[in-house]
C-alpha cells in the first residue's frame, strides 16, 4: 500500500486505500455498507460561519443511494439573511471528498460537507462556499497558477484555575505541560481533525496565559499545511466544530474571539498563501522570492484596506487592530517580520546547507531543496471570519495582483527592510508614509465600497453580496467605538461576552 494511504489518518482514506480527492459514492456506499454506518450527517455553513447538521437514519441500501445523490432540501431563508422566505428552498448536495467519520457520535457515522443549489439545479450563486470556488476558478483561468491556502487557528481555552505549575503573564509561547495546561486537548483535537481529514501541521501553545477571577486564559494554537484553497476553507470549519465540540466534552470554554479582555494577546487567524504550477512551487525562483509571489502581495496591498470586511467583520475585530501593538495595522510586508501585514516567513532558502545534517553528525549531508516550503502570511484576520468568504476574497486580491500592471512597483513601495518594528517609536516616519488598516467595520464597509470591483470582477462576488456586506458591517454602527470605549473594562467585557462564541 501507497504510505501517503498507510499513514493517512484519515480512516476513510486508510480503508478505501484511495485519497479522499478520489472518493466516488460508490465508495462511500461501500465503506457504510462494510463497517455497519448507521447515520449520514450532512454539514453546511449559514451566514454566521457555522457549521449547519442534518442527520439522517440510513434505511437501507436504496435510501443511502438516494441520500448520497439526490441530497436533500433546508430552508434557505433560515441559513441566510439575505433570502426571502418566499423563496428560500435550497438543495444541499454532498461533496464525496470532505466525508469523514463523525467522531463524537455513539453509533457508526458518516459525515459529508455540502454544496447548495437552487432550484434549478444551478449552484447557488450567493453560497460563500460557491464564491470561493468561482474566486479560484478565475484565478486559475486569469494567472495560470493554483493558489493553495492554510490557516492558522489561534484559540484560548477558559476553564478553572487550580493553581499549580502557573505561568508569567504573556509568556505562554511553546510552553509544555504542565505549565500549558491543556496541551491534551490540543493533541486530541489534532488528532480528531486529522482523522476528519484536516492536513495539520503542527499544535503549540501561544503567548496569551494570565488567570482572572479564579480562571485560567491559555492561549494555543493550531496550524494546517497548504492545501488547495477550497479544500483549506472546508478543513478549517471543520476543524472549528471538532475544537469546539470537544471542548463541551472537556467541560471547559473555547473562544476564537480575536480580543478577550484589556492588554493581554488577541487570537488571530493568520492566512498563509503559496501559488504552484502543475503541482510545483512557484514561489521561489533563482534563490529569490519570485515575481508571481510580489505580484500577489501588491495585491494584497492594494486591496489591504477592504480586506478586513471579510476577515474582520466584527467591532471586537478592532479591538485586536490597535496601533502600537503586536496585530499589524500598517499596508506594509517584509521577511520574518511580525509587524508586517504581509509576512514573509523563513523558507529553508539556505544555499545548499543541510542542517539536519549539521547538528547529527552521523548523517550525510545532502543536496535536498526544501524551498518549495515557502509560503507569505497574510496577518489581519480573525476567527471571526467566514472561512469560504474570507479565502475568496485572499484568493480575488492576489489575482488583483497579477492583473495591476505596476505590480512589482507596488510591492518595492510597501516594502519595509527586515528587522524594521513598524510599531516602533523610531520608525513613526516610515508608519505614517503607510497607508493603514480600517479601525472599525462601518470603515471597513466604506474600503469595501471603494474596493468593490476587485471583488466582483469577473463575477467572482456579485454586487448584490457586496451591498449585503456593506450593509451588514454599517449595521454595527462602531465608527467611534474604540474612542467610547477607551480603557472602560466593564464596557470591553460587555462587547468581548457578547461576541465570544462569533464565527
Amino acid at each position: 500500500m501507497d504510505s501517503k494511504i498507510a499513514m493517512n489518518p484519515n480512516l476513510l482514506v486508510q480503508y478505501l486505500e484511495k485519497p479522499a480527492s478520489e472518493f466516488t459514492r460508490a465508495d462511500i456506499v461501500r465503506y457504510c455498507k462494510e463497517n455497519n454506518v448507521e447515520f449520514i450527517n450532512f454539514h453546511y455553513c449559514g451566514w454566521d460561519g457555522k457549521l449547519k447538521t442534518l442527520n439522517f437514519v440510513i434505511q437501507n441500501l436504496e435510501h443511502l443511494e438516494t441520500i448520497l445523490s439526490a441530497g436533500e432540501r433546508v430552508d434557505g431563508s433560515s441559513l441566510f439573511p439575505f433570502i426571502e422566505a418566499g423563496k428560500s428552498d435550497l438543495y444541499v448536495i454532498p461533496k464525496y471528498k470532505t466525508a469523514f467519520r463523525n467522531p463524537f457520535m455513539q453509533v457508526p457515522t458518516v459525515d459529508i460537507l455540502c454544496s447548495f443549489y437552487n432550484r434549478e439545479g444551478e449552484p447557488f450563486e450567493s453560497s460563500p462556499e460557491y464564491i470561493l470556488r468561482k474566486a479560484h476558478r478565475v484565478f486559475k483561468e486569469t494567472t495560470g497558477l493554483t493558489m493553495e491556502a492554510m490557516g492558522e487557528l489561534e484559540y484560548y481555552i477558559i476553564a478553572p484555575d487550580e493553581g499549580m505549575y502557573p505561568v508569567p503573564d504573556q509568556k505562554g509561547y511553546h510552553e509544555s505541560a504542565p505549565y500549558n495546561k491543556f496541551a491534551n486537548y490540543r493533541v486530541e483535537a489534532m488528532r480528531l481533525i486529522a482523522q476528519a481529514g484536516g492536513m495539520i501541521k503542527y499544535g503549540h501553545s501561544e503567548v496569551g496565559n494570565f488567570t482572572h477571577e479564579d480562571k485560567i486564559y491559555e492561549q494555543n494554537e493550531i496550524e494546517f499545511l497548504p492545501t488547495n484553497i477550497e479544500d483549506a476553507a472546508d478543513q478549517l470549519v471543520v476543524a472549528k466544530w471538532i475544537m469546539r465540540q470537544l471542548a463541551y466534552e472537556y467541560g471547559v470554554t473555547l473562544t476564537f474571539a480575536p480580543k478577550i479582555t484589556v492588554g493581554k494577546a488577541g487570537s488571530g487567524m493568520h492566512v498563509h498563501c503559496k501559488f504552484t504550477k502543475d503541482g510545483k512551487s512557484m514561489m521561489i525562483r533563482n534563490g529569490e522570492l519570485s515575481d508571481e509571489c510580489k505580484k500577489a502581495i501588491a495585491g494584497y496591498m492594494t486591496a489591504g484596506t477592504s480586506l478586513p470586511a471579510f476577515g474582520n467583520p466584527n467591532p471586537l475585530s478592532f479591538m485586536r487592530l490597535v496601533p502600537h501593538q503586536e496585530a499589524p495595522t500598517s499596508l506594509c510586508w517584509s521577511f520574518s517580520n511580525r509587524s508586517a501585514l504581509v509576512r514573509v516567513p523563513l523558507g529553508w532558502i539556505n544555499n545548499g546547507k543541510d542542517m539536519a545534517a549539521d547538528c547529527n553528525p552521523c548523517e550525510k549531508a545532502s543536496n535536498k531543496d526544501f524551498s518549495d516550503k515557502q509560503t507569505f502570511e497574510w496577518r489581519a484576520s480573525d476567527g471571526c471570519a467566514d472561512m469560504y468568504l474570507l479565502m475568496a476574497a485572499l484568493c480575488a486580491a492576489a489575482r488583483h495582483g497579477f492583473e495591476l500592471p505596476n505590480a512589482l512597483d507596488v510591492a518595492e513601495k510597501t516594502y519595509v527592510g527586515l528587522g524594521v518594528n513598524i510599531h516602533d517609536d523610531k520608525n513613526k516616519q516610515i508608519q505614517e508614509s503607510l497607508e493603514q488598516l480600517p479601525d472599525s467595520c462601518v470603515a471597513a464597509a466604506r474600503e469595501l465600497e471603494r474596493d468593490r470591483r476587485i471583488y466582483t470582477d469577473k463575477g467572482v462576488f456579485s454586487d448584490s453580496i457586496v451591498d449585503y456586506m456593506v450593509k451588514y458591517l454599517n449595521g454595527f454602527n462602531d465608527e467611534n467605538l474604540r474612542a467610547e470605549l477607551g480603557n472602560d473594562t466593564e464596557k470591553i467585557m460587555k462587547l468581548v461576552n457578547e461576541n465570544i462564541h462569533v464565527g
